[in-house]
């Protein structure tokens, strides 16, 4: 039977060594490649030989309000590509828009670093397998949110305030926003407000992973 091939994605050498160390004991399970980076991983995890990828959420220090953690976007760029490895999350954080934002960028699973190792050895034979991994906790978490309606929220952007936001998306001024609408930059600010107001975010990050997370871009 082949090994299942593992990335390990954390900004913390003495975990992706602990973690290394952990699975080196199982016959079935090798680590072929380490990332300290989001964006690493997201390039490694193209070259096509990773079956799955044990990601971590935050890479580096805590962004601004409203920011998806690197680790999400991360995800999701990796498993938006066909024959994409599984990706099991996992991480110190259980609150409800962490777990909600990995699972809706495509993770099979949500394991915290708390977790018995057995636990985690069978969470990446499941990930591999690609069934649904939850730690318990996070499950009760999960569903509790479900049932609260807090899910799905309901986010309603005007035709001008989407191509605003997709022009930040891009990477876009102001300025540059401007001139491609053909309006001012006090204009675009103030579309800026309006689209902060409804995504509940403070930040041009906010709202770009935040727009992402509600598949407006």
């Amino acid at each position: 039977m082949s090994s299942i091939r593992l990335l390990l994605a954390d900004d913390h050498a003495v975990v992706r060594r602990g973690l290394a160390a952990l699975v080196g004991a199982e016959d079935d399970i090798e680590v072929v490649a380490e990332s300290s980076t989001a964006q690493g991983a997201v390039e490694r995890a193209r070259i096509g030989d990773i079956d799955v990828v044990l990601m971590d959420l935050r890479f580096g220090p805590v962004g601004e309000p409203g920011a998806s953690p690197a680790g999400v976007e991360a995800t999701r760029r990796i498993r938006e590509r066909e024959g994409a490895p599984a990706v099991l999350v996992v991480t110190a954080y259980d609150s409800d828009p962490e777990i909600l934002g990995a699972v809706e960028a495509g993770a099979v699973g949500y394991i915290l670093k708390d977790a018995e190792p057995e636990q985690l050895i069978a969470a990446i034979r499941s990930a591999a397998r690609g069934e649904t991994v939850l730690a318990p906790a996070v499950a009760a978490t999960l569903m509790g949110s479900v049932r609260q309606g807090r899910s799905a929220p309901e986010v309603e952007l005007s035709r001008r305030e989407l191509e605003v936001l997709r022009a930040v998306g891009s990477g876009d001024t102001n300025r540059s926003i401007a001139r491609q609408l053909g309006v001012s930059e006090a204009t675009i600010k103030t579309h800026l407000t309006h689209i902060f107001g409804k995504l509940d975010v403070s930040a041009r990050t906010g709202a770009v992973g935040r727009g992402r997370e509600l598949g407006l871009l």
